[in-house]
C-alpha cells in the first residue's frame, strides 16, 4: 500500500510555487516601479522659446526647437524633458531673453534683439556684411563665432550653443516698388527692437518702427507701418503676402539665430548632459537653416504666385543700398561696441571668403 504525504502533494506543490512566483512577480514589479519612480523624480525640463510658428516644415526655429526636443529627450533617457513654447506664447524675443536671464526658461532662440543684450553681437547684423550664406556659416562656426560666444556669455549668462539662421533680409511694402533708397523715402517701415536697424533704415530714407514681432503682422495688416524687412521663408510662412505688394531682393543683412541657455541652468547638468546639449543644439540649428534655405529658394516663385511684385536690384542699385546703410550703423556701432570686434568680424568674413574660394 503506498503512502502520500499531505505536505507532497501535486496540488499543493503546485499552489505554493504559483504564490512563490507570484511574490518574486509582485517584488519585481515593485523594484521596476520604483526606478521608474526614481528616473521621473531626477528628470529636468527644460523650456525651449521662441517667436516663429510651431511648424517646422515653414519655419526654422520651429524646425531647430523639433530637432532639439527630439533629439535630447532621446539621447537623455528621460532625464531631460523639452516643453516647445512656439510663436511668442510666452513674449516678444526681448521679453524671452530677459526670462531666459532670469531662469523662467532654460533655452531661447532668438535674433537681432540679441545685439541688445551684448551689443558685440550686433555687429554680424551690419548691412552687406556677408556676400552669401557659406560665408557666413564658416564665419559663425569658426574661431569668430567662439569669440563672440565667450564674450556674450560673461556680458549676459547665456551660453551660445550655437548659431542658427534668420537668412537674407528683405524689403517689403504695400505703397510702391523699391529700386533704390530713393524709392524708400517717407515709407513707414518695421524694424526690430535694435537701434542698429533704426540707423541703417533712417540712412536709407525710410522712417523706421520698432515693434515687437508678435504684433508686426497687425501693424502690418493695420497699416499702422507700410513695410518690413524679413527673409523670403519669413515673409512667405506668415503670409505677409496678404498685405505687402512690393518685394525688393536687396539682402541687406544676413540675420543670424542665437540658440541660447541659461549658464547656470547648464552649469547644474553633469558633463555628460552638458555635452548632449552642446552637439544636439548644433544639430538643432544646423536643421533651422536648412529649413530656411529650402523655403526661401521655393518661396520667390511661391509669392510671385500669391500676387507679390518682386524685383532684384542690379549691381549698381545695390551699391547704392550699400553706400546709403553701412556708414550710419558704422559710426553707431563704434559707438556701441568694444574696439577691434567690427574690424575682427570683417578679417574673420575675408578669411572665410578666401577659405570657400580656394
Amino acid at each position: 500500500m503506498s503512502w502520500t504525504s499531505p505536505t507532497s502533494s501535486w496540488p499543493f506543490r503546485r499552489r505554493k510555487e504559483r504564490h512563490s512566483a507570484a511574490r518574486l512577480a509582485l517584488g519585481a514589479a515593485c523594484a521596476a516601479a520604483l526606478l521608474v519612480a526614481a528616473g521621473t523624480a531626477q528628470a529636468q525640463t527644460i523650456k525651449f522659446a521662441h517667436v516663429d510658428p510651431a511648424d517646422w516644415t515653414t519655419s526654422k526655429k520651429g524646425a531647430a526647437a523639433k530637432v532639439f526636443k527630439d533629439l535630447v529627450e532621446a539621447e537623455s533617457g528621460g532625464q531631460l524633458k523639452v516643453e516647445v513654447y512656439p510663436a511668442g506664447q510666452i513674449g516678444g524675443e526681448t521679453e524671452l531673453v530677459a526670462q531666459a536671464q532670469a531662469g523662467a526658461i532654460q533655452v531661447v532662440m532668438v535674433s537681432g534683439v540679441f545685439g541688445n543684450y551684448c551689443k558685440e553681437a550686433a555687429v554680424l547684423d551690419m548691412p552687406f556684411l556677408f556676400p552669401s550664406a557659406a560665408v557666413a556659416w564658416k564665419t559663425l562656426d569658426g574661431t569668430f563665432g567662439e569669440k563672440l560666444a565667450e564674450h556674450c556669455l560673461k556680458k549676459t549668462g547665456l551660453r551660445t550653443l550655437a548659431y542658427g539662421e534668420t537668412g537674407f533680409r528683405n524689403f517689403t511694402n504695400s505703397v510702391r516698388e523699391i529700386r533704390s533708397p530713393a524709392d524708400m523715402k517717407g515709407l513707414k517701415l518695421r524694424v526690430q527692437q535694435l537701434p542698429l536697424y533704426v540707423e541703417m533704415v533712417k540712412g536709407l530714407g525710410g522712417i523706421p518702427t520698432p515693434v515687437a514681432w508678435p504684433e508686426t503682422p497687425g501693424a502690418l495688416r493695420t497699416k499702422v507701418v507700410d513695410g518690413q524687412e524679413n527673409p523670403v521663408s519669413v515673409i512667405l510662412g506668415n503670409k505677409f503676402y496678404e498685405f505687402q505688394t512690393y518685394l525688393t531682393l536687396d539682402q541687406h543683412v544676413y540675420g543670424t539665430d542665437f540658440l541660447l541657455v541659461n549658464e547656470q541652468f547648464y552649469q547644474g547638468l553633469d558633463a555628460e548632459n552638458r555635452a548632449l546639449l552642446k552637439r544636439n543644439a548644433i544639430v538643432a540649428a544646423n536643421a533651422g537653416r536648412s529649413i530656411q534655405q529650402i523655403n526661401s529658394a521655393a518661396g520667390v516663385a511661391e509669392l510671385a504666385s500669391k500676387g507679390m511684385k518682386i524685383y532684384k536690384p542690379t549691381a549698381a542699385e545695390l551699391e547704392q543700398f550699400r553706400a546709403a546703410a553701412q556708414p550710419p550703423v558704422l559710426a553707431w556701432l563704434k559707438q556701441q561696441v568694444e574696439p577691434g570686434w567690427i574690424e575682427n568680424v570683417q578679417a574673420a568674413v575675408a578669411d572665410a571668403q578666401k577659405a570657400l574660394a580656394d
